[in-house]
Protein backbone atom coordinates (compact mmCIF):
# COMPACT_ATOMS: atom_id res chain seq x y z
CA UNK A 1 0.00 0.00 0.00
CA UNK A 2 1.72 3.40 -0.92
CA UNK A 3 -0.47 5.59 1.17
CA UNK A 4 0.68 5.70 4.42
CA UNK A 5 -1.73 7.75 6.78
CA UNK A 6 -1.40 9.52 9.90
CA UNK A 7 -2.75 6.31 11.88
CA UNK A 8 -0.57 4.04 10.02
CA UNK A 9 2.39 6.37 11.47
CA UNK A 10 1.15 6.46 15.11
CA UNK A 11 0.62 2.86 15.36
CA UNK A 12 4.41 2.87 14.16
CA UNK A 13 5.56 4.79 16.17
CA UNK A 14 4.40 3.33 19.11
CA UNK A 15 5.42 -0.46 18.26
CA UNK A 16 1.76 -1.67 17.15
CA UNK A 17 1.85 -4.28 14.71
CA UNK A 18 -0.84 -3.49 11.75
CA UNK A 19 -2.18 -5.01 8.80
CA UNK A 20 -3.10 -2.08 6.26
CA UNK A 21 -6.33 -2.65 4.11
CA UNK A 22 -7.54 -0.84 1.01
CA UNK A 23 -11.02 -0.72 -0.22
CA UNK A 24 -12.86 1.37 -2.75
CA UNK A 25 -13.29 4.81 -1.29
CA UNK A 26 -16.68 5.22 -2.77
CA UNK A 27 -17.81 2.63 -0.13
CA UNK A 28 -18.66 3.86 2.93
CA UNK A 29 -21.43 1.17 4.24
CA UNK A 30 -19.86 -0.86 6.93
CA UNK A 31 -21.14 -4.19 6.23
CA UNK A 32 -19.78 -3.56 2.59
CA UNK A 33 -16.84 -2.46 3.35
CA UNK A 34 -15.92 -5.24 5.59
CA UNK A 35 -16.51 -7.67 2.82
CA UNK A 36 -14.19 -5.57 0.65
CA UNK A 37 -11.68 -6.13 3.24
CA UNK A 38 -12.87 -10.17 3.60
CA UNK A 39 -13.70 -10.04 7.00
CA UNK A 40 -15.98 -10.68 9.51
CA UNK A 41 -18.56 -7.42 10.14
CA UNK A 42 -18.77 -8.35 13.55
CA UNK A 43 -14.53 -7.64 13.46
CA UNK A 44 -14.66 -4.45 11.27
CA UNK A 45 -15.55 -1.36 13.63
CA UNK A 46 -16.49 1.89 12.99
CA UNK A 47 -15.89 5.02 15.34
CA UNK A 48 -18.79 7.29 16.59
CA UNK A 49 -18.53 10.20 18.04
CA UNK A 50 -21.51 11.69 20.32
CA UNK A 51 -22.08 14.03 22.74
CA UNK A 52 -23.00 14.28 26.66
CA UNK A 53 -23.07 17.97 27.53
CA UNK A 54 -19.85 19.81 27.04
CA UNK A 55 -17.97 16.64 26.75
CA UNK A 56 -17.63 14.60 23.04
CA UNK A 57 -17.49 11.35 23.85
CA UNK A 58 -15.67 8.28 21.13
CA UNK A 59 -17.61 4.83 20.98
CA UNK A 60 -15.99 1.88 18.63
CA UNK A 61 -18.57 -0.77 17.98
CA UNK A 62 -18.81 -3.50 15.08
CA UNK A 63 -20.23 -2.22 11.63
CA UNK A 64 -23.19 -4.72 11.97
CA UNK A 65 -24.71 -3.20 15.39
CA UNK A 66 -26.14 0.25 16.70
CA UNK A 67 -25.13 1.96 19.38
CA UNK A 68 -27.28 2.27 22.44
CA UNK A 69 -27.78 5.28 23.45
CA UNK A 70 -28.62 4.50 26.78
CA UNK A 71 -25.62 1.69 27.17
CA UNK A 72 -23.34 4.35 25.94
CA UNK A 73 -24.47 6.94 29.11
CA UNK A 74 -24.25 3.94 31.32
CA UNK A 75 -20.88 3.31 30.20
CA UNK A 76 -19.41 6.52 30.39
CA UNK A 77 -21.33 7.48 33.77
CA UNK A 78 -23.07 10.56 32.25
CA UNK A 79 -27.17 11.01 31.90
CA UNK A 80 -27.26 10.96 28.28
CA UNK A 81 -25.19 10.75 25.07
CA UNK A 82 -26.20 12.10 21.61
CA UNK A 83 -24.66 12.08 18.03
CA UNK A 84 -22.74 14.56 17.26
CA UNK A 85 -24.35 16.34 13.50
CA UNK A 86 -21.88 14.79 10.36
CA UNK A 87 -21.15 18.60 9.59
CA UNK A 88 -19.37 18.87 13.44
CA UNK A 89 -17.25 15.63 12.44
CA UNK A 90 -14.31 17.01 10.40
CA UNK A 91 -13.45 20.31 12.49
CA UNK A 92 -13.94 18.13 15.99
CA UNK A 93 -11.71 15.00 14.76
CA UNK A 94 -9.48 16.10 11.80
CA UNK A 95 -11.91 13.00 10.23
CA UNK A 96 -14.24 12.72 7.91
CA UNK A 97 -17.58 10.44 7.82
CA UNK A 98 -16.82 6.79 6.81
CA UNK A 99 -12.72 7.81 7.58
CA UNK A 100 -12.95 8.15 11.07
CA UNK A 101 -10.60 6.40 13.02
CA UNK A 102 -10.22 6.59 17.25
CA UNK A 103 -6.11 6.93 16.28
CA UNK A 104 -4.96 10.19 15.98
CA UNK A 105 -8.08 12.52 16.32
CA UNK A 106 -7.14 15.90 17.03
CA UNK A 107 -7.38 16.06 20.42
CA UNK A 108 -8.25 12.90 22.80
CA UNK A 109 -11.72 12.50 23.93
CA UNK A 110 -12.69 9.60 26.17
CA UNK A 111 -13.01 6.78 23.80
CA UNK A 112 -14.96 3.37 24.75
CA UNK A 113 -14.45 -0.06 22.63
CA UNK A 114 -17.34 -2.86 22.43
CA UNK A 115 -16.69 -5.74 24.59
CA UNK A 116 -17.56 -7.88 21.25
CA UNK A 117 -13.66 -6.63 20.16
CA UNK A 118 -12.10 -9.06 22.58
CA UNK A 119 -13.88 -12.44 21.06
CA UNK A 120 -11.28 -11.54 17.99
CA UNK A 121 -7.61 -11.79 17.90
CA UNK A 122 -7.79 -8.52 15.36
CA UNK A 123 -10.23 -6.27 14.22
CA UNK A 124 -10.15 -3.76 11.68
CA UNK A 125 -10.88 -0.21 12.49
CA UNK A 126 -11.01 3.28 9.71
CA UNK A 127 -6.90 4.29 8.93
CA UNK A 128 -8.18 7.82 9.01
CA UNK A 129 -8.63 8.08 4.83
CA UNK A 130 -11.67 6.60 3.31
CA UNK A 131 -11.03 3.69 1.39
CA UNK A 132 -8.63 2.65 4.37
CA UNK A 133 -8.50 0.54 7.15
CA UNK A 134 -5.93 -0.99 9.61
CA UNK A 135 -6.44 -4.32 11.29
CA UNK A 136 -5.00 -4.54 14.74
CA UNK A 137 -5.30 -6.77 18.10
CA UNK A 138 -7.92 -5.06 20.04
CA UNK A 139 -5.84 -4.84 23.09
CA UNK A 140 -3.38 -3.01 21.52
CA UNK A 141 -5.94 -0.67 20.32
CA UNK A 142 -7.68 -0.07 23.74
CA UNK A 143 -4.08 0.51 25.13
CA UNK A 144 -2.74 3.18 22.91
CA UNK A 145 -6.38 5.14 23.12
CA UNK A 146 -6.60 4.10 26.51
CA UNK A 147 -10.31 2.64 26.19
CA UNK A 148 -12.18 0.32 28.61
CA UNK A 149 -14.48 -2.36 27.20
CA UNK A 150 -17.82 -2.08 27.50
CA UNK A 151 -21.39 -3.05 26.61
CA UNK A 152 -22.39 -0.72 23.89
CA UNK A 153 -24.59 -2.12 21.01
CA UNK A 154 -28.91 -2.53 20.53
Amino acid sequence: MTDKTNVMRILEQHGIPFVPHAYDPAETEGVKVAALVGKDPDSVFKTLVTRAGQEFLVFVIPVSCTLDLKKAARAAAVKSVEMIRQKELFPLTGYVHGGCSPVGMKKAFRTFVDETAQLFGSICVSAGKLGHQVELSPSDLCGLIGAPYADLTA
